[in-house]
């Protein structure tokens, strides 16, 4: 078992107490968005010694050691998966993941261009999908997929904004998932998008819509906070045309592939394919592609997917998301003189939430964790169990 240092990222949206708080850091003003514990080349995690050897580094000198013959087989020489804590102090970017045949072909065209995988206008940084689950540690706020056509087109009337008497006409005209690709694509587009004058004079409008007692507090409340946080960007409005989402600390959310949202405040664990690929169409000073995003984009109206936890063993909660790249699952320790076994058998990467959790491995290994710590647990390490009194919550492939 090896504990392992995740790679940090510090961008402008994150909170500057959270994360280092939950690690047991001491904060410094800056903000951290992202605690990175995976292999990804661009924020491998760290072997914590002397050495400090990248994560991805062991993975690759032993694959069939870390990952199992299974793992190596079904996705290659890379662990599949990729664990984060998120902090958002502020809005996301509006954004949406892609499938994996567009991730490849996306990949391949813009190596073939030259564009370097560091440049800041590429939008592919490797050839994977990136579904994702979120697994709340705090009230978690976020935009996730279409409302159906004609709920967002009655959330507009009333509003006395030229804008939003525009975006009526086109959802009242085309009351499909057709008519809502082409409000989103009118709003966003450069030579449809409206002027930030018309923007403002429609967050105005949800805010006296808010003040005289409002059909959809949440929705008027959101464009009136993006529209302060980006004022003038249009995917301020995009908010009626989106589904509300608030996690409860322990729910947990999944984001296919396609699926456009915008994770607006809060702490969260993040799952995800082992992947950096994100295609943005507002609310960010990071560069936009939004042809790309609507090459990429799923308009069919539906629900949000929020997953319900199986119970498994007797410590346990298994979040079993629709994809083979990863799995997560929560156990809770309250007696540290008892034994539970945890599921899966690797390749692990588990992350104490809080508490004292003692690892135990199949071949006698054993490790110690506390809040903030997390380890890698190689698949070769077999079953695991775990004593203490804690939570620790662990990524593994199904």
């Amino acid at each position: 078992m090896y504990r392992l240092a995740p790679a940090t990222q510090s961008y402008a949206w994150g909170s500057t107490t959270a994360i280092p708080q939950l690690l047991g850091t001491e904060p410094d003003g800056r903000p951290v968005a992202e605690a990175w514990f995976g292999a990804h080349p661009l924020g491998p995690a760290r072997l914590t010694g002397a050495d400090a050897e990248r994560l991805d580094a062991l993975v690759a000198a032993d694959p069939r050691g870390a990952l199992g013959e299974d793992v190596v087989a079904r996705f290659g020489r890379q662990l599949p998966y990729l664990l984060k804590v998120i902090a958002a102090a502020s809005p996301l970017s509006l954004q949406v993941h892609p499938s994996r045949a567009r991730a490849h072909a996306g990949y391949e065209r813009e190596d073939a261009a030259g564009v370097p995988l560091d440049a800041p206008h590429r939008s592919y940084r490797d050839r994977n999908h990136k579904p994702e689950l979120v697994f709340a540690l705090s009230r978690f706020e976020a935009m996730v997929g279409f409302r159906a056509p004609r709920r967002a087109a009655e959330l507009l009337v009333g509003l006395e904004s030229t804008l939003a008497e525009q975006l009526h006409k086109i959802l009242a005209d085309d009351p499909t998932p057709q008519g809502v690709r082409t409000a989103f694509e009118w709003l966003l587009a450069p030579h449809t998008r409206p002027h930030p004058d018309d923007v403002a004079e429609l967050a105005r409008a949800c805010q006296r819509r808010l003040d005289a007692g409002s059909p959809s507090p949440r929705t008027d409340g959101t464009v009136v906070r993006l529209d302060a946080q980006y004022p003038g960007d249009p995917g301020a409005v995009t908010s009626v045309l989106l589904n509300p989402v608030t996690l409860q600390p322990g729910e947990a959310l999944f984001v296919p592939a396609g699926a456009v949202h915008a994770y607006l405040e809060g702490l969260a664990v993040e799952l995800m394919a082992n992947s950096d690929n994100v295609l943005r169409a507002g609310l960010t000073a990071k560069h936009v592609d939004l042809p790309e995003l609507l090459d990429n984009l799923d308009v069919v109206a539906a629900p949000p997917i929020r997953i319900a936890p199986e119970h498994v063993f007797t410590a346990t909660a298994v979040y079993y998301a629709p994809v083979d790249d990863f799995e997560l699952s929560v156990t809770t320790l309250a007696d540290d003189t008892e034994t539970v076994r945890l599921p899966g058998r690797g390749p692990r990467i588990l992350l104490c939430l809080d508490g004292t959790v003692e690892l135990h491995g199949e071949h006698d290994g054993t490790l110690e964790l506390v809040t903030g710590q997390s380890a890698f647990v190689p698949a070769s390490d077999g079953l695991l169990t775990a004593r203490g009194t804690g939570r620790v919550v662990q990524a593994d492939v199904p």
